[in-house]
């Protein structure tokens, strides 16, 4: 299969040379030229335990990798992870289902692509005889998941921005204590909007972006997305056969990377009735899905910090199947976005997309409410997913993350502080943090100085 960019501007390339490059160097994200339908294979998937599962997705786009190769790779990737279900799909009533997608190792959803985007880039390293630095910028759990998905490897190096001061402490630790060479974590000032708009600057200047073998790592690199879908697969097929055809994925979001992954899927032939966009006090995407206008407003620091985000860079994707894949279209819709920070569109999925909007004051209560209804801890981004359910449908909530990153919300929240292994052994640890300004030269020098 080949990968196209959204904004139609530069060659096709195979699955490898896709992932390597991350963002395309027009500006635009990678796309699979045709989606594959999965309708008549949802049968054979449903004896598939989880690495399974993803190789025989995997397949319809990996195409130049070796099948045994591929197969390796992706089995290694779930190695880590510490339940036997991978994504457990957890029942709190007759209607309500949680998925838990924090057992990998930084305890977030981001380990079901990162550990596998690691392992690829391990591998072309290796088939290629040539080095990689990998780019990447956070708002919390992408820099830690990122960073442990390369850890140690050789021939990579590791750079990942996230905005000063405005992470949990633990997803701090997370990314700067990890003790390992080919690791820098960049604090920088600003917003992880201001971050996000540095890399995309730092890889438009394409001399550097070749000379320094640069890959993005962030959810713009298509594996990324790809790796996504296979958990709402996974969720999808161990439900009960009669709550499939009316269930609506609730998903915390920010940056849309994970709820389009779902949407994608559901374009590939999987019967899934909706999903639900649940946004935090920053709800761009909540006011887009309720008045069709994306606009740009101020990120105001929240608790749950993975979501502080207002421009979403996945939806650039979103944009594309919205105008009907035409190229031309999303470069028009980018530019005005650019230059005036809003897009009114006329015509998108409402079938398939609702929203929920969750203010600061609201978490703790949730988490409360959850708790003494279920027995459940829900962190503040699986919170804000619990806000308005659609009592209408089955509703598979995504848990992205462990509770244990987040003590203090918690502890006030339901009287008790939970604790992770892994995270207890990071206070121990010294810090090592470099901080910059979110200005693309700063941001270049840096790299220059630690390129591998």
């Amino acid at each position: 299969m080949r990968f196209l960019s959204s904004r139609g501007q530069t060659p096709v390339l195979g699955f490898s040379d896709a992932v390597a490059t991350g963002l395309a160097p027009d500006g635009g994200l990678y796309l699979p030229e045709t989606l594959p339908n999965l309708s008549g294979e949802l049968a054979r998937f449903e004896k598939l335990n989880y690495a399974e599962l993803c190789f025989e997705f995997f397949k319809h786009f990996a195409t130049d990798i070796p099948q045994e190769t591929l197969r390796a790779i992706i089995a290694q990737s779930y190695t880590k992870f510490s339940h036997p279900d991978i994504a457990p799909l957890v029942q709190l009533d007759e209607r309500t289902y949680v998925l838990e997608l924090f057992h990998g190792p930084t305890l977030a959803f981001k380990d079901f692509a990162l550990q596998l985007l690691g392992n690829l880039y391990e591998h072309q390293c290796k088939v290629r005889h040539e080095t990689i630095n990998v780019l990447g910028a956070t708002s919390g759990d992408t820099g830690s998941a990122a960073i442990h998905g390369l850890l140690g490897k050789p021939g990579t190096a590791i750079f990942i921005l996230y905005p000063d001061g405005r992470t949990s402490p633990l997803q701090e630790r997370q990314m700067a204590c990890t003790g390992a060479d080919n690791v820098f974590a960049l604090c920088v000032d600003g917003t992880f909007d201001d971050a996000q708009a540095a890399l995309k600057d730092v890889f438009g200047d394409q001399s550097f972006r070749t000379r320094h073998r640069l890959s993005a790592v962030n959810s713009i690199n298509l594996a990324r997305g790809l790796a996504q879908c296979v958990y709402y697969l996974s969720a999808w097929l161990r439900l009960p056969a009669s709550a499939r055809s009316n269930v609506e994925f609730v998903v915390p979001t920010g940056n849309f990377g994970n709820v389009l992954a779902g949407w994608m899927l559901q374009k590939m032939g999987v019967p899934i009735r909706g999903f639900k966009v649940a946004t935090n006090q920053n709800d761009i995407l909540y006011r887009l899905f309720t008045t069709g206008e994306y606009k740009l407003g101020a990120v105001h620091p929240s608790l749950a910090p993975s979501m502080d985000i207002q421009v979403a860079s996945n939806f650039e994707r979103f944009i594309y199947y919205t105008v009907g894949r035409d190229t031309a279209r999303v470069r028009e819709v980018m530019r005005t976005f650019r230059q005036t920070g809003a897009y009114r569109f006329e015509n998108f999925d409402r079938d398939s997309f609702s929203a929920s909007r969750c203010a600061d004051a609201e978490i703790p209560g949730i988490i409360q409410r959850v708790y003494q209804k279920y027995g459940y801890v829900a962190d503040p981004h699986t919170a804000c997913g619990f806000k308005d359910l659609n009592a209408d449908r089955v509703s598979v909530v995504l848990a992205t993350a462990s509770p244990a990153k987040f003590p203090d919300t918690i502890l006030r929240a339901i009287g008790q502080e939970p604790t992770h292994p892994s995270l207890e052994a990071l206070k121990a640890r010294p810090l090592v943090k470099h901080p910059l300004k979110a200005e693309p030269q700063a941001i270049k020098a840096f790299i220059e100085a630690h390129a591998v």
